[in-house]
């Protein structure tokens, strides 16, 4: 049976006529059109299959059987208002819990990463009873109102929108590009510094500080890595202050690194945050998310005396489907290949920065990594457009990868878990073969007559 009930054209027209026009696609100007998913492999309507290196939603690989079956069965048998007494709900916050530091032991179930990081800040409004926010440049938190106003990534394309009054950014902690770089005595401080002005310069106006949240990794942002010892010292400040620290897991969790289940478990045991939000990949796919926080804030938030409830929110079906991603994770050491992987990635990576001048830095925990295109290493002069050119030669090959950060000129690795050594190959060679002939193209264009 085919899989395909229109033409490309015409799921194309039909898109462009009934959903809205600011939700965009990947290619624009020559869409794929994906029918089918196994692993890290996405198929068209013609059967051709692309290596998928974008996916972190589908964690432990599309359509993953154990994970449909547990889905399916569950669906068979009940799915209801998670306001039922139901076993799959408590057997999830259990199992989840356990991969985290005791402290944080309370779990709120919700449907997406926007709904968990909004619940996150609700969370740290009521238990500080304070309104003032911190958070980084080039972050993303998600797409609900609360969170453009956090998310310096959209409201900067925003030309006529005013920052929210109760919002503050603090630079970004890139050791690459940002203010203070690997040359620095101790990035992890002067970074911290910003954030302990920016309270002080908050409590001089009257105002005070709820909370501070960051992607324990950036990503949009353009995979950004913090020094060691960063979020120690803002939790610090923050908590002087009568804030919380929140860190975002959603895209950066379960495995992912390598090294730790969780991204912020990389800045050392001694960090524990007051509450961790996870979404895309914790279901596969399904819409999932989850806030997880200590017992006094969970305890404050009750306080307010308004009831919380989430209708789908952790119902039946979605914690068996999250029940069988960890045990996928564990039974297939997803985290052990995400470590050994990404590192075999990353030298690959590092052999073509020695070769091509436009790489300007390669950086990354397990599969997640980023690699940065410049056009001079001195100036770091953003190679926006060769980034994109990678990008598009790359589909071309049916190879599936994304460019991010500020200036769109990041090359972003974050695919399903079950990549091997034998994808990084093909891709990394592919990468090569494109920036040589970028190279070739640039010194004909600079140099018309001296390249034969």
């Amino acid at each position: 049976m085919s899989l395909e009930r229109f033409e490309k054209k015409k799921t194309l027209d039909l898109r462009k006529k009934h959903i809205g026009p600011s939700c965009k696609i990947f290619f624009s100007h020559d869409p794929i059109k994906i029918v089918q998913a196994k692993g890290q492999y996405m198929y068209d309507e013609k059967e051709q299959s692309y290596l998928d290196c974008i996916n972190n939603v589908a964690h432990v690989g599309h359509c993953h059987p154990d994970v449909v079956k547990a889905g399916a069965q569950q669906m068979e048998l009940l799915n209801t208002n998670s306001r039922f007494l139901h076993d799959n709900l408590v057997v999830y916050a259990q199992r989840l819990q356990a991969t985290l530091p005791e402290k944080l032991s309370v779990c709120y179930f919700v449907n997406s990463g926007s709904e968990a990081n909004d619940l996150a800040l609700r969370l740290a409004w009521q238990y500080s009873g304070h309104k003032d926010i911190i958070t980084l440049e080039n972050a993303y938190h998600g797409h609900v109102s609360s969170l453009i106003d956090i998310s310096p990534y959209k409201f900067h394309q925003l030309s006529d929108a005013e920052q929210n009054q109760f919002v503050h950014v603090a630079p970004s902690p890139d050791v690459y590009r940002g203010k203070y770089r690997a040359d620095h005595p101790d990035p992890a401080t002067a970074y911290a510094d910003e954030v302990k002005d920016i309270i002080n310069k908050v409590h001089k106006k009257g105002g005070k500080i709820a909370a501070f949240i960051a992607e324990s990794l950036q990503s949009c942002g353009g995979q950004v890595i913090p020094p060691v010892g960063y979020f120690q010292q803002v939790a610090e400040h923050v908590r002087k202050a009568g804030g919380v620290f929140i860190a975002d897991e959603v895209q950066v969790g379960f495995g992912r690194v390598g090294t730790h289940f969780w991204a912020f478990q990389l800045q050392g045991e001694d960090f524990v945050p007051d509450i961790v939000t996870m979404g895309k990949p914790i279901g596969n796919g399904h819409p999932m998310s989850c806030v997880v926080t200590t017992r006094e804030v969970a305890e404050a938030f009750m306080s307010s005396g308004m009831e919380y409830f989430n209708t789908f929110g952790g119902n039946p079906v979605s914690c068996a489907i999250g029940l069988a991603v960890l045990d996928v994770i564990v039974k297939e050491d997803l985290q052990g290949n995400a470590l050994r992987v990404g590192r075999y990635l990353t030298n690959l990576l590092e052999k073509q920065k020695e070769k091509h001048p436009l790489v300007g830095d390669i950086r990354g925990c397990g599969l997640f990594v980023g690699v940065e295109l410049v056009r001079d290493r001195s100036k770091l002069t953003p190679a926006t457009a060769e980034a994109q050119e990678v990008i598009y030669k790359l589909k071309e090959q049916h190879i599936l990868l994304s460019a991010d950060g500020p200036h769109r000129n990041v090359l972003k690795f974050k695919p399903p878990m079950c990549f091997t050594t034998e994808d990084a190959d093909l891709v990394v060679e592919k990468i090569d073969h494109i920036l040589t002939v970028l190279i070739v193209i640039s010194k004909q264009l600079l140099y018309p007559h001296s390249v034969q």
